[in-house]
């Protein structure tokens, strides 16, 4: 395999890694949604990836025309998915609540594996378990209907 085929090809693989990792702190399976944030935010980590592996590995790779060329577009997929994450431009509702299940599973899971002496935050974690589960089941309700 060419090196820059090689090169792609670790960048693609690395992101798609990237993106399921990021649900691993889910609390549970059934929480686990396609997110496009989470899709861009691994474009843009991607994105700097590719910038850092190749500012290391300069070397190995000769064209220099071509390695400006992945640095452009490494750049311009950074700027991209770093508006469509802070701007949201395309999430609509179903969207926002597939990225929000996740999230608010990572608060189940932090809030219920955490080892919690005060008896104040015990109850706080406990009051967020609480809603977190009851807002998770509101939303595949409201994905369900909408769909």
């Amino acid at each position: 395999m060419p090196a820059y085929a090689r090169f792609a090809a670790m960048i693609a693989t690395s992101t798609l890694v990237m993106y399921g990792l990021m649900y691993l702190n889910t609390y549970s399976t059934d929480h686990v949604y396609f997110s496009e944030t989470r899709a861009y935010m691994a474009l843009l980590m991607e994105a700097v990836m590719a910038m850092v592996m190749l500012g290391f590995m300069w070397r190995m790779y000769p064209s220099r025309a071509a390695n400006i060329a992945i640095l452009a577009g490494a750049a311009a997929v950074f700027a991209g998915s770093l508006w469509l994450v802070r701007s949201q431009a395309t999430v609509d509702e179903v969207s926002w609540m597939r990225a929000m299940i996740p999230h608010h599973s990572i608060a189940i899971l932090t809030s219920e594996r955490a080892t919690l002496s005060d008896p104040r935050v015990r109850d706080l974690a406990a009051s967020i378990i609480r809603t977190q589960r009851e807002e998770i089941a509101e939303m595949q309700g409201l994905i369900a209907e909408l769909r």
